[in-house]
């Protein structure tokens, strides 16, 4: 575990946290009433959301990691749920280095499941926040050669952040540190694809405190703006796979793609 971290926070039972609602509605323990209240006034299609997210993040880690990629800064973790990215591309390339980030504590408490490496690679954790990029760019430079590529993972994390926090700012700091032949793994709630619910799901969190930032097609896609997608391009979470078997059709208010920097 970093050194890096100031020491645990405590942990705010009283207001429902992005990470462990999530945890909640993957079917995990990791969290408390406040999230479990949130969780279960959301529609079913949020489950199918968690789940389509995590399946997405297998399978383009996975293909990275058979692309030859052995570096990953995936920023906005969540609770561990195996299994982790790392125990995905160490699968593919044992020597892979991982850094985790994530700004909720109790993830900090669970970080020891991130930190079980395979011995020829490494992982490493920082409690951070996406809107400081600096500090997890800082911390990341510890642990990954920023003179090789690097896969930034941002799964379900930028509809987190509203527009007046400049989301594409953020992306494009983390981005500009990052040698060509990097790549980025994004996907985002879709604001277009059904609105009643995107509605819905909003209201919900914006009960507990949390803002959502839902976007369109075209609002997501500008955070590839001057890279190269790879094909399939940008589509639903379930729609992107490079190898066989395919994932089963299944609607998605999921948007998700992979794009390399050039």
């Amino acid at each position: 575990m970093t050194a890096d971290s100031p020491g645990p926070r405590k942990i705010d039972t009283s207001r429902p946290h992005p990470a462990r609602v999530y945890d909640w509605l993957l079917g995990g323990k990791d969290n408390y009433p406040v999230d479990e209240a949130v969780g279960e006034k959301l529609p079913p299609e949020a489950r199918d959301a968690a789940r389509q997210n995590r399946e997405f993040m297998h399978r383009a880690a996975a293909w990275l990691a058979g692309q030859g990629m052995d570096q990953f800064l995936d920023v906005g973790t969540g609770i561990p749920t195996e299994p982790n990215l790392h125990q995905i591309v160490q699968g593919v390339r044992p020597n892979a280095k991982v850094v985790y980030t994530d700004n909720d504590p109790i993830v900090l408490r669970h970080a020891e499941a991130l930190l079980i490496s395979h011995p020829e690679g490494a992982t490493d954790y920082i409690e951070a926040d996406v809107r400081r990029p600096d500090q997890i760019l800082e911390h990341a430079r510890g642990v990954l050669d920023f003179d090789r590529p690097i896969a930034l993972s941002l799964i379900a994390l930028m509809h987190f952040i509203s527009d007046d926090q400049d989301p594409y700012a953020i992306v494009r700091e983390l981005l500009g540190a990052l040698p060509s032949g990097s790549w980025l793994v994004l996907s985002h709630a879709a604001s277009d694809l059904y609105p009643e619910l995107a509605e819905r799901v909003t209201a919900e969190y914006a009960k507990g405190g949390i803002r959502l930032g839902f976007r369109t097609r075209a609002g997501v896609s500008r955070f590839f703006d001057g890279l190269e997608l790879v094909e399939p391009g940008l589509v639903t979470a379930p729609e992107w796979f490079k190898t066989d078997p395919a994932p089963a059709p299944e609607g998605s208010g999921i948007y998700a793609g992979v794009a390399r920097l050039p």
